[in-house]
């Protein structure tokens, strides 16, 4: 989907918001190529004054554009994300969480982890029941089909980088379910036989990513034990600020039919309005957008820019640096400019 002009929802969003828009507007304007911009407020206001409205208006503009960036959102009775995975079908979140020179971390191994997470099923669908005094119940349910989705999806991404791709799940205790899961993963495996796949116990996983995390590259789990890991990689690689995810719906081809990005942080109230906070993680979102537009040369230079200008330490204060967000976007847009010069 190369193209001149690029259509895009953008589903905006509270706390710090107004100020990740601002910082993703001054980098579309110095791109090549022309970005339009489908506004949508998603705004908790916004949301509890429209309604059903608000939430309709943001799905429309999703499936037109096909393809969204969406900024952090409080959650207060009804979650945006829960309402877009549900209509929207998404049943695979990808969240690459990778080594940036710059960024303190307690770990000093380099990472390079593209986590690929069914988003559906597991306990996550059933909030449980009690039974008597004494005990509670909740239904683990894992389906072929957001499996299948995630396999394809995992297999394809190692295919274009040379990577491999590690399974991970507890189908030695979870005997069903993540039998299920696993068998699902080698039918897929079986049409990609040149690309390298291992299995491990999710526990051993966990220990191994930390002992030697240069054995993987592309990690393909189901729904909780994605959510645990991300969490984990974000940690060794020594912050949430630079967390960016992609949530992709497939057609019975395991083609992406739907696709959105967003920053894996929250709404950071603490901060909102006052300049400081780090737009890196949805300028990353955006990096991951262009790629699956069918412009990574974009997408590549953005990410190094990026990259770059933290490594030179020229930061914001959650990364001990003494830039304001407009200041360090600004550093970016120069980086990124003299790599798009002829």
């Amino acid at each position: 989907m190369s193209t001149s002009t690029l259509r895009i929802t953008e589903l905006l969003g509270d706390g710090i918001g107004p100020e990740l828009e601002a910082a993703v507007a001054t980098v579309a304007a110095a791109l090549p190529i022309k970005l339009e911009f489908d506004k949508i407020d998603w705004s908790l206001a916004a949301r509890e004054a429209q309604g059903e409205s608000a939430l309709n208006a943001g799905v429309d503009s999703l499936q037109r554009t096909r393809v969204a960036l969406k900024y952090p959102t409080v959650t207060r009775g009804l979650s945006p994300n829960a309402i877009l995975r549900r209509r929207c079908d998404f049943s695979v979140i990808y969240r690459p969480a990778i080594s940036i020179p710059g960024i303190s971390s307690n770990f000093k191994e380099n990472v390079n982890l593209h986590i690929v997470r069914v988003a559906t099923g597991g306990t996550y669908e059933d909030p449980g029941q009690l039974i008597g005094h004494h005990a509670a119940v909740s239904l683990r349910l894992v389906e072929r089909d957001p499996c299948e989705h995630a396999a394809a999806f995992a297999f394809e991404l190692a295919r274009r980088s040379g990577w491999s791709v590690t399974s991970a799940s507890k189908h030695t205790i979870q005997k069903v379910t993540d039998g299920l899961f696993e068998s699902v993963v080698d039918e897929v495996h079986d049409r990609y036989p040149f690309v390298e796949h291992r299995r491990e116990l999710f526990d051993a996983l966990l220990a191994k990513i930390i002992i030697s995390p240069q054995q993987y590259q592309v990690v393909l789990v189901l729904n909780e034990y994605g959510d645990f890991l991300s969490d984990m990689a974000s940690g060794l690689v020594g912050s949430l600020g630079t967390g960016a995810s992609g949530n992709f719906a497939f057609d019975d081809d395991n083609s992406v039919t739907l696709a959105m990005f967003d920053p894996a942080g929250g709404t950071a109230p603490d901060i909102a309005g006052k300049n400081v906070c780090n737009p890196s993680a949805i300028l990353l979102a955006l990096g991951m957008l262009l790629d699956h537009v069918g412009r990574p040369d974009l997408g590549s230079r953005l990410r190094d820019s990026i990259v770059e200008t933290i490594g030179t330490g020229a930061t914001t204060r959650d990364l001990q640096g003494s830039l304001s967000t407009t200041q360090f976007t600004s550093a970016v847009v120069d980086r990124m400019r003299s790599k798009l010069a002829p």
